[in-house]
């Protein structure tokens, strides 16, 4: 049995207002652009007003999420198993367990997992409200 932190999240609960729900219901998704990148959203728009969305992320090996902006939102990034690289400005910063990235809205970056593929949480905060 995997007992790793990625696991617990994935077949965890959700609490959000008054009403709580099994993750494990959530179905994993195929990136709609990148082959190999799979998404399981934990928290979406609807459970806070369109301000902020969690999402699991597993990067197969040796795949990536290429180089992309979010023009209205701050991306957060936990690294919690496997390693990879982002790409980010002129940076190139390794991700393994542990590592926290901050991306400032309209900032181009890519994800590139490595030979053992990536597991992260990434967190979608809105920097502008119409």
């Amino acid at each position: 049995m995997d007992h790793s932190l990625f696991s617990q999240f994935d077949n965890g609960t959700l609490l959000a207002g008054k009403a709580t729900y099994a993750l494990a219901q959530h179905p994993w998704q195929p990136h709609k652009e990148y082959p190999g990148v799979f998404l399981k959203t934990l928290v979406s728009a609807e459970h806070t007003g369109g301000l902020c969305t969690c999402h699991m992320v597993r990067i197969e090996p040796d795949h990536a999420i290429l180089l992309h902006t979010h023009p209205a939102s701050l991306e957060l990034h936990e690294v919690l198993q496997g390693s990879g690289v982002c790409h980010m400005n002129t940076l190139a910063t390794p991700y393994t367990p542990g590592t926290v990235g901050v991306i400032p809205a309209n900032t181009p970056h890519e994800v590139r997992a490595g030979a053992h593929g990536l597991q992260l949480f990434a967190k979608f905060i809105a920097t502008r409200v119409c």
